[in-house]
């Protein structure tokens, strides 16, 4: 999921947003091997566990 401090995703504009979350991973490049792995096609910030 995509880690913002905004009411809305940038991505999805959703407001249905989180406070509970672990972990925190930050993509510059959408082609390295982590965001392939963890299935990512946009940089930014991301948290990595959403409860």
């Amino acid at each position: 999921r995509r880690f913002t401090t905004e009411k809305a995703c940038p991505a999805c504009k959703s407001t249905n947003l989180s406070t509970t979350w672990k972990g925190l991973v930050v993509i510059l490049n959408p082609e390295s091997e982590i965001a392939k792995v963890l299935n990512i096609s946009e940089a930014g910030r991301y948290a990595l566990y959403v409860g």
